[in-house]
């Protein structure tokens, strides 16, 4: 499996800081989701948790995943970002699926939401300062949703995850809701590369459903 590499030091003060306005959030239908779990994270992201330790780590379009509840127990400083947190805790917990999960992510989310561990903002435009986090995560949010969001707006969101990552963008999955190859996913490649961003499918154990036993790893070429 891979691990992150190239890891830079940390700062005592930390890089991370908010711009300011942050961006208007997108509005969500008023639908249920679902969240996964940090083992879950751990198989279809390829996590090395212990390498994690003391790392700023930044999980996109998080919905009521509890990584970042779970991450930040175990010593990572994780972040989570998803539209959807501009609602209060009440609002989301009649959205959510009642597994594992959801709720550890409310009880989090109803502790933390003042404390900058909750930003809510949507792609293509996050409020953070460039390379802020050592590795940035989005998890479902790309590929799938092509009727939502187009190529332009796809390579909009790759470029954003990979200016404000220090490092990787680990994106999960490369299949569409159905589990079928993507065409563009070719295209997006060859988009990003023209703009100084290297791209690599690697194999994952985190395998949801048929097909997604593969992400896309971004990272900014050196120059």
């Amino acid at each position: 499996m891979p691990t992150l590499l190239s890891l830079s030091p940390v700062t005592a003060q930390g890089r991370r800081g908010l711009k300011f306005p942050p961006p208007p959030p997108l509005p969500l239908p008023p639908v249920a989701f679902r969240g996964r779990t940090l083992a879950e994270y751990a198989r279809c992201f390829a996590l090395d948790l212990t390498a994690l330790r003391r790392r700023d780590v930044l999980d996109v379009a998080a919905g009521s995943s509890s990584f970042t509840a779970e991450a930040c127990a175990r010593g990572i400083d994780a972040v989570a970002v998803d539209p959807c947190y501009a609602d209060g805790p009440d609002e989301l917990s009649a959205r959510v699926e009642g597994n594992d999960a959801a709720t550890r992510f409310l009880a989090d989310f109803a502790a933390q939401r003042f404390y900058g561990r909750y930003v809510a903002a949507a792609l293509p435009h996050l409020p953070f300062f460039d390379e802020t986090f050592d590795l940035v995560l989005c998890a479902g949010l790309l590929f799938g949703r092509e009727r939502r969001f187009d190529f332009d707006w796809h390579v909009a969101a790759c470029r954003e995850l990979v200016r404000v990552s220090a490092a990787e963008v680990r994106l999960h999955r490369v299949v569409d809701v159905e589990g079928r190859a993507v065409p563009g996913v070719a295209r997006l490649r060859r988009e990003l590369k023209a703009v100084g961003v290297a791209s690599e499918l690697v194999r994952v154990a985190g395998q949801f459903a048929v097909g997604m036993e593969a992400m896309l790893v971004l990272k900014r070429v050196q120059s």
